[in-house]
């Protein structure tokens, strides 16, 4: 190591922001209510279809809505991130989504609940890649950085679990319109903390004009894409339009590519994208994603159809998985990320967690919790946790401070569209499984009484477990690519450089992959 590397360490730590660490419990608070909201809502959608008279044909667009609002703004949220402003924009995402969250919990009918929840979905889009821009130029010291993200990964993994618990609690003795009115002293907190003690690092704002059209075939193509994969859910994957929303998507997003490698200040620079590391890290993280929801939503449907748990106790049987991804991210994760390469935290995380899918595809009917269910959700838990908590560090690798914020809402985006992807994908191939096995067994089926009803079980486990066969194999997708992509070294050893000229060459010698200055 130079002494320029050796030296670095103690600068960084003399410049750093005193306040730091009471902004990384704001910033964590606006993690959880975003990640919280992308489950506890479908806890309480029943109840809210119910009082509000929205047709089970519409029921879908209380997700769809923010959905599409949150995947199609992330990459223009995260390039006002950069040029109004981090903390301006969190603050503002904070705000906005308050005034959304009130809006939902005092709906009278579908539109305005649907209105809500497309105003939520874009103030997220403007909250998520602003908190983790914040962080990662904020945490620059390597040991600190290693905390710092363990904790905002626990959170970004474990949230969502989270969610299903506190959704069930609300549902189940308050009233449904708690799961949006939940999110105001949240977003107060945050806000109000994040007002007194965040400091943005100067000279770190992208003072270029905005890119329209970039801005204009990103959102286009996104929304188009991830609604493509949520329609595909309910009207099939052949259906007319549903191959028309994934044409669309290619074209728009292909044309978005063209114009970025042209205009003079793209909303996302390809050299953000391409950079192995970080281009790693999107592919192998949205993939496990995709594996992630799928499981939260099969999970979910075995422990209350099948089994028989209320709304709370299926909220607390998630309880292992998230122990398994706080411990995870916060004492395996960000221990050994200033001693091991990333890839070697990343990749065996995915494999730790495939293992613990795979265990799921035992499920049956009469399967028992603590023997089964429980050990699988550790093991996917911990390794969920290992490898979330490097992959968000990285996401932000050797990217200049100007672009820290679409480099952000980057890694949110892989997430998004996986989340969509999986939710879709592994339902349509449970539903197939299940129509086989009750085309196969129609006689039993159709007798009626107990020995019926065991078939119907029967049928949606059988189409559960082949879905989580895929989720085991994509889990093994994502640590092939983590292998093989992500070549970085760990912290203070050199190795290769994110982007690999102009300023990010200049941090090879830096002892943490630090945002470029």
């Amino acid at each position: 190591m130079s002494k320029t590397a050796a030296s670095a360490s103690p600068a960084a730590a003399a410049a750093a922001d005193p306040s730091r660490w009471k902004a990384l419990v704001f910033i964590a608070l606006a993690q959880l209510m975003v990640v919280l909201d992308a489950t506890i809502v479908n806890i309480a959608l029943p109840s809210a279809q119910t009082d509000l008279g929205i047709s089970d044909g519409n029921r879908q667009w209380v997700i769809t809505a923010y959905a599409l609002a949150f995947g199609g703004l992330l990459l223009f949220g995260g390039r006002i991130a950069d040029k109004w402003g981090r903390k301006n924009a969190f603050i503002t995402g904070l705000a906005g989504f308050a005034l959304a969250s009130a809006l939902g919990g005092a709906a009278n009918g579908e539109a305005m609940m649907l209105g809500a929840r497309a105003l939520q979905g874009a103030f997220g889009a403007l909250l998520a890649p602003a908190a983790l821009s914040l962080l990662a130029v904020t945490f620059t010291d390597a040991r600190e950085r290693a905390k710092a993200f363990g904790i905002y990964g626990a959170i970004a993994g474990g949230g969502g679990a989270v969610g299903l618990i506190l959704g069930g609690f609300l549902t189940e003795y308050l009233n449904w319109r708690w799961t949006f009115f939940v999110n105001i002293p949240f977003a107060v907190v945050a806000a109000a903390g994040a007002w007194m003690v965040i400091r943005e690092p100067a000279g770190s704002r992208n003072s270029a004009r905005l890119d329209i059209p970039g801005v204009v075939l990103s959102t286009l193509g996104l929304v188009s894409l991830v609604y493509g994969f949520t329609r595909a859910e309910s009207a099939g994957w052949t259906d007319g339009i549903t191959l028309g929303l994934f044409v669309a998507s290619v074209v728009l997003l292909a044309a978005f590519v063209g114009v970025e490698g042209r205009v003079k200040s793209p909303l996302l620079p390809l050299r953000v994208l391409l950079e192995r590391n970080r281009g790693g890290v999107y592919l192998s993280l949205g993939l496990a994603v995709i594996a992630m929801f799928g499981l939260f939503l099969f999970l979910t449907y075995y422990l209350q159809v099948v089994k028989g748990f209320s709304p709370v106790k299926t909220g607390f049987a998630f309880l292992p998985m998230i122990a398994g991804m706080i411990t995870g991210s916060t004492q395996i994760g960000a221990r050994l990320m200033t001693r091991v390469a990333p890839r070697l935290l990343m990749g065996p995380g995915f494999l730790l967690a495939a293992v613990g899918m795979l265990l799921l595809t035992q499920l049956e009917v009469g399967s028992s919790y603590p023997a089964l269910i429980l050990p699988a959700q550790l093991l996917l838990g911990l390794g969920m946790g290992t490898a979330f908590m490097p992959a968000m560090s990285l996401a932000t690798y050797g990217v200049n401070p100007a672009d820290a914020g679409v480099a952000s809402a980057m890694v949110n985006t892989s997430q998004q569209v996986g989340g969509a992807i999986g939710t879709a994908l592994l339902n349509t191939i449970a539903a197939s499984a299940t129509t086989a096995y009750l085309t196969d067994h129609a006689a039993q089926a159709a007798a009626g009484g107990a020995a019926g009803r065991l078939v119907q079980a029967q049928a949606m486990v059988e189409g559960y477990s082949s879905a989580i066969w895929w989720a085991v194999g994509i889990l093994a997708v994502s640590a092939a690519i983590a292998f093989t992509l992500i070549n970085t070294g760990r912290p203070g050893q050199g190795g290769p450089v994110a982007g690999g000229s102009g300023a990010a060459a200049e941090d090879a010698e830096l002892p943490v992959p630090v945002i470029a200055h």
